[in-house]
């Protein structure tokens, strides 16, 4: 069986627009991707680290444990052996107490691979590939998550060109979710139930050609 880490955040976890409720596994992303790939014939078992408020590379000046480049090394080490790591963050960036703009995210997204890359694996297990997923943008934010994303929507622009730019350079697969679906109309920020299907089975057409013969 070939193992798949989805490091994540909120919108990865599958919160409910407009509530803190979340999604069950088999409605989640996460979960469609591993049984697209199981229908398709293929051994997989997908492991989900997803955290609300996540951010690439940066701290939250409220809530500890937020800052996704912290402890990442040691969530592949736990997780091991994979074969694919898909990295989905960057949303959490732009909330209001960041001044950040896509090229911060983007490197931030650079400061996770080089660091999956070094993780201390136990002689013999693989380096995992990475599938970087440029998270849809940021619609205009209502509700509760609103105080935390006031001019979330102008600052993520380019974030997807630019979080490409940063999978090329550094040799990784790239996806756009943005091409594929889009954030609430209820928050601006999460996503509906509708779109984790379409989310999740995109992926699984990205991720099939990166898994070798199990």
């Amino acid at each position: 069986m070939q193992q798949i880490l989805v490091y994540g955040d909120s919108l990865s976890w599958a919160m409910v627009p407009g509530t803190f409720q979340r999604l069950p596994f088999e409605q989640r992303w996460p979960g469609i991707l591993q049984s697209t790939l199981t229908q398709a014939g293929q051994n997989v078992r997908v492991v989900e680290d997803c955290l609300n408020g996540r951010r690439t590379a940066f701290d939250d000046p409220f809530r500890p444990g937020r800052n996704g480049l912290v402890g990442i090394e040691q969530r592949i080490e736990v997780n091991s052996p994979l074969e694919l790591i898909i990295v989905m963050l960057g949303t959490n960036d732009f909330q209001s107490m960041h001044p950040h703009t896509a090229w911060h995210a983007a490197f931030g997204m650079r400061a996770l691979i080089d660091a999956v890359r070094r993780a201390p694996l136990e002689l013999g297990m693989p380096i995992p590939e990475i599938l970087v997923v440029s998270p849809p943008p940021i619609r205009n934010p209502d509700g509760p998550v609103l105080p935390k994303f006031v001019g979330a929507a102008e600052r993520c622009v380019g974030l997807a060109a630019a979080m490409k730019e940063v999978a090329d350079e550094r040799e990784c697969a790239f996806f756009d979710a943005g091409q594929v679906i889009h954030c609430s109309a209820i928050d601006g920020v999460h996503l509906d139930a509708d779109q984790h299907p379409l989310l999740g089975q995109a992926i699984a057409e990205v991720v099939s050609p990166l898994l070798g013969n199990d």
